[in-house]
């Protein structure tokens, strides 16, 4: 019930103050409201500010103060015309119709915004509304030259995709993607055609093409779900698991739930999880931490033919690292007969090595040349094989202390202890100590080699570096050419 002022005087002074505050209340929100109608000085202005920034080429900015002039005046066709052009230069087709439709609402005869509209149309490959627009414009300026020339470009795009579809029927599929390339030119906003294109390509095998494409289609569909799901879902076809990872949370961010998004996610999780893990091992060289996570990968992922073959790959490089050169094979096998990659027969090549079955490793590394001429390892591995193919006719340092090839110091000084404790000639007679004589002095050449890095890494190139022949071509002197006369065991061994 409203106060006179004759009974506000009668009220006490705690409810005067409290009216006194209501009809201030009051009067301020009625003061905030006649402010926030915008008078025709702030629409020009605004105006004004949208055509400097659009001189600027800052359409973001312009599209602002554009908003800001049709919110104040929503029946002024000129500055709908204007915001409409601006949407236009941006790409958002939509909002664009939208607008040019509305101006042609309110002023029927206003021929620029109508060729407007059409080009809008037109690049969205909607030929027949286009041919109703550019039409009228025509009737009125028959003279228009640029409607004229646009207008004659659309029944033989028509007709071209009418063709694209003979095409698909016939499966020539690289033909109807030459097509709907070409009518991309004319009509890069159409999604009927980019999501056509994408769907060849696929059929071709060329998923980088199709994934390209359905970005463009998810744009110009305001970045719907299921855009970003069917992206996602071709990256991990193609063995992106991380890239498909971000897609599906860009997913996500619209629909935390989404029915077919999130079940998805918590796959993708898992998968990329335990790459990411398995390539992080293979680059710190922690071979077992990297098996380990590529056989997880395995039990995750029992179908999908690329992300297995990540897998398949991390395993075959991280088993030869390991020296667990029988499971590198079988993993290098899988990969290959998945996809022929110079890097994949490199690791297999490797382990090949490994065995000593070195023709085979010399094949292995000639079918990555094949993929690859310029593949650095793989001529270096080549030569390395056969250096280790005769080094074969020789002594193998690694075998005779019975280390690992990527035995610590420390393990080769203890296994030359314990070798050279076994074999020391003063525990055996007659003919026996002879052999072990032999074995004593390969025993202290394997602790020689392969405790002095240069040396050791010689070996590892292929190289003997005690070899008396190779000595000889590089100028040296054999360690153990003093053993070459008399007994070299006339001093006694001490083991800390």
């Amino acid at each position: 019930m409203a106060l006179s002022l004759s009974d506000l005087l009668m009220l006490g002074s705690g409810e005067k103050r409290l009216a006194a505050c209501v009809v201030l209340l009051l009067l301020e929100l009625f003061l905030e409201g006649a402010e926030a109608v915008p008078n025709q000085a702030d629409i020009d202005n605004h105006l004004e500010l949208g055509k400097e920034f659009l001189a600027r080429g800052q359409l973001s900015d312009a599209l602002t103060h554009y908003h800001a002039a049709v919110e104040g005046d929503a029946n002024n066709y000129l500055t709908l015309f204007k915001r409409g052009t601006v949407y236009l230069a941006l790409g958002k087709t939509r909002f664009a119709i939208q607008d040019f439709s509305r101006v042609l609402e309110l002023k029927p005869d206003f021929t620029a915004a109508r060729a407007q509209r059409g080009l809008v149309h037109m690049k969205s490959g909607e030929y027949d509304e286009a041919l109703t627009d550019f039409s009228q414009v025509l009737r009125e300026e028959p003279n228009n030259g640029v409607v004229f020339e646009q207008y004659s470009r659309l029944e033989p795009a028509k007709e071209q995709w009418y063709m694209v579809d003979q095409q698909i029927l016939h499966g020539d599929y690289h033909n109807a993607i030459n097509l709907i390339t070409q009518l991309l030119e004319l009509s890069p906003w159409s999604v009927p055609f980019r999501q056509t294109r994408s769907d060849l390509y696929i059929k071709v095998n060329d998923a980088i093409a199709a994934i390209s494409d359905l970005r463009q289609v998810n744009r110009l569909t305001q970045d719907s779900t299921e855009g970003h799901y069917n992206i996602a879902k071709l990256l991990y076809t193609i063995g992106h698991a991380l890239n498909a990872l971000k897609e599906i949370r860009e997913c996500l961010k619209f629909d935390p739930e989404h029915k077919l998004c999130f079940p998805f996610y918590k796959k993708l999780r898992k998968v990329e999880k335990q790459l990411s893990n398995a390539e992080q091992a293979k680059e710190e060289k922690q071979y077992s931490d990297c098996t380990a996570a590529g056989e997880a990968v395995l039990k995750h992922e029992p179908e999908e033919t690329m992300i297995r073959y990540e897998a398949h790959k991390l395993l075959c490089n991280c088993y030869t690292g390991d020296e667990e050169f029988g499971k590198a094979l079988t993993q290098c096998k899988e990969a290959l007969e998945i996809m022929k990659e110079a890097q994949v027969y490199c690791d297999r090549a490797d382990a090949l090595i490994g065995t000593e079955m070195y023709d085979d490793a010399i094949h292995s590394f000639q079918a990555a040349l094949e993929l690859d001429e310029n593949s650095l390892r793989a001529k270096e591995g080549i030569q390395k094989a056969k250096k280790l193919q005769k080094q074969a006719e020789r002594r193998d340092y690694y075998k005779i202390l019975g280390v690992k090839r990527t035995a610590t110091k420390q393990e080769i000084v203890k296994a030359y202890r314990k070798a050279a404790q076994k074999w020391h000639p003063d525990n055996f007679r007659d003919e026996e100590k002879k052999v072990a004589e032999k074995k004593f002095i390969d025993i202290a050449a394997a602790k020689e080699v392969l405790t002095d890095p240069e040396k050791r890494r010689q070996f590892d190139e292929g190289e003997d570096p005690l070899d008396p022949e190779a000595n000889q071509r590089g100028g040296g002197q054999h360690t153990f050419a003093h053993f070459q006369h008399g007994s070299p065991f006339q001093f006694k061994f001490h083991f800390n």
